[in-house]
């Protein structure tokens, strides 16, 4: 347990722990005793803050993903005027993120939203929820440059799909170069579309 985690109330400490560990090893992998040793809490406590249980508590923590992810996308995208250096922008803070993890920490969502398709409503709702949210702050920024209403949808579920395959490359791979490219690419089609 880190020292930020430490000063986190108990089930905060559960949902962050929670989250960090889907994100790493997926749902399936991750179990509730793993959670309460690394959360640093007694095992009863996760039954007191989530009485449902594993499903809820995964719930929880992706939902606290969501917004992690999404601090990280209005972080770059109110650091640059122009929608196409935004997403750029977006791209190095992930790198950057990334690299400092050792690779291990991508997309935090991507490992249970897949693991648990078709299976665990719940947990995809709040999957659906999260990508939406992520796609709304960019169809915002979007808006802000002048970009067409009739356009804008299209381009945040670009960005945000090629956020996230590009995130997973440069995890497998170890290197900051496939976001790099995402990035460039990105902000070529998004500045095509302005007025």
């Amino acid at each position: 347990m880190n020292d930020v985690t430490r000063t986190l109330g108990t089930r905060e400490r559960l949902v962050q722990t929670t989250s960090r560990l889907m994100q790493r090893q997926g749902y399936e992998a991750t179990g509730i005793k793993q959670i309460s040793r690394e959360a640093g809490v007694a095992l009863s406590s996760v039954y007191h803050f989530f009485p449902s249980g594993k499903q809820e508590l995964a719930v929880a923590a992706v939902r606290h993903a969501d917004r992690e992810f999404a601090d990280i996308l209005r972080e770059a995208l109110a650091g640059e005027s122009d929608p196409g250096a935004a997403m750029i922008a977006c791209t190095r803070l992930l790198a950057t993120y990334l690299r400092d993890s050792d690779w291990l920490d991508g997309c935090p969502i991507t490992a249970t939203a897949l693991e648990t398709s078709g299976r665990v409503p719940d947990i995809q709702q709040a999957a659906r929820e999260a990508f939406e949210h992520w796609r709304s702050l960019v169809a915002d920024k979007l808006r802000r440059a002048g970009i067409a209403e009739q356009d804008v949808l299209d381009l945040a579920r670009t960005a945000i799909n090629t956020l996230e395959g590009a995130e997973l490359d440069a995890q497998v791979s170890h290197s900051e170069e496939p976001l790099q490219i995402a990035g460039r690419h990105l902000a070529r089609l998004i500045n095509s579309y302005r007025r």
